[in-house]
């Protein structure tokens, strides 16, 4: 049985690992040169009753939390006018419920467990016919079951469903600020040890603490169309003239917050956000399936990461369990997925429901601390 797995990501790379531990060969075909050949992103938080779960399954968990930062849990949530709305501090003797991870540094937990020959690099997938794939560079290889781990864009998706991502209404432009401890001891002790949220009316301003002393700011414009980036007036490839942009655009928030910006360096990334359908599901086809952002792309709120781990930590114990019969663990696995990642996706959107309502920030306080 050749399983290939498209797509070198957390979700790939945790199916992967559990195929390797019950002696099933596959492999991992990922467009990225090397490991190192772009940044991974910034922080996850890993659920203890999912993201963890699927690294104990995986024989991970020690490793993960050798590189966990408890301290990450902190939250601070405020208004534009600078009120603070909630402020959550995590005792060192705090349980790991929601620890942030680089998710630099958990990719490479999850590569290191594997043999160095189970991912090939440079292979960009380009199309796949029933029991081929051709790549980029004009070769190909054959599968008997293919697994399309290969994120929101997903060329496996196609296979399965018309089902294509859309855009939320919501726009978001990353930037960052290094060594904030040293540069900005301000603004550092402003942002604190973990997640640092301001929520307005159409807008909204989070800040997140990593492992490397870089702190990420997220600038979020609700209720934009798909082309607002274009229409914005930010000038993306002058990075000092696009943080101006961005300041003129907080106008009348508190001058902390605009401060935290004109600290950035030139790190000045548009992403838009976009989504699949709450509840996609596919008729079961053997020989192919879908895990993580390709299956059930969700807004970033927490979720996403943590679902792709246990996709493939299950996926890979469902073959492992039925080796003789793999349509049969497929199916098995897309039914238990298909519910517990549209229930995910249901509370996904309510929380961007919250983001983009003119009330955010209560709303979001009544949501952390319900009744």
């Amino acid at each position: 049985m050749t399983i290939a797995i498209v797509g070198a990501g957390l979700g790939g790379l945790a199916l992967a690992r559990v195929l390797h531990m019950n002696d099933i060969d596959a492999v991992v075909y990922e467009r990225e040169s090397s490991r190192g050949a772009r940044g991974q992103g910034g922080m996850l938080d890993l659920h203890s009753g999912t993201g963890q779960r699927a690294l104990r399954e995986a024989g991970l968990i020690d490793g993960f939390h050798a590189i966990a930062r408890r301290a990450g849990q902190d939250l601070r949530l405020l208004e534009p006018d600078g009120t603070l709305l909630l402020q959550e501090d995590t005792p060192d003797d705090a349980p790991l419920e929601r620890p942030e991870v680089d998710r630099a540094d958990l990719r490479n937990l999850l590569l290191d467990s594997l043999p160095e020959q189970a991912v090939h690099w440079g292979h960009a997938l380009e199309s796949a016919d029933t029991g081929l794939l051709h790549f980029a560079d004009g070769s190909s290889a054959p599968y008997d079951l293919l697994v399309g781990a290969d994120g929101a864009d997903s060329r496996v998706r196609a296979l399965l469903t018309d089902a294509r991502p859309v855009h939320t209404g919501q726009s978001v432009v990353e930037l960052g600020v290094p060594d904030i401890d040293r540069t900005h001891p301000d603004l550092a002790a402003m942002v604190g040890r973990g997640n640092y949220w301001v929520l307005g009316s159409g807008q909204s301003l989070s800040a997140q603490r990593n492992g490397d002393g870089r702190v990420r700011v997220y600038l979020g414009f609700h209720h934009t169309a798909e082309d607002w980036f274009a229409r914005s007036g930010i000038p993306f490839g002058d990075p000092a003239a696009a943080r101006v942009r961005l300041i003129e655009l907080f106008a009348g928030w508190d001058a902390r917050f605009t401060a935290l910006i004109a600290a950035c360096d030139d790190t000045v990334l548009p992403r838009a956000v976009t989504t699949l359908p709450v509840g996609l599901t596919w008729p079961s086809r053997p020989g192919v399936t879908l895990l993580g952002d390709a299956a059930h792309l969700m807004p970033p709120v927490g979720q996403g990461a943590n679902m792709a781990l246990l996709d493939g930590v299950l996926l890979g114990l469902a073959l492992a369990a039925r080796p003789d019969d793999h349509p049969a663990a497929v199916k098995e696995y897309e039914r238990e997925m298909f519910e517990r990642t549209s229930a995910a996706g249901r509370q996904s959107a309510y929380i961007q429901e919250i983001l983009a309502s003119p009330d955010a920030g209560r709303k979001m306080l009544a949501f952390f601390q319900p009744g």
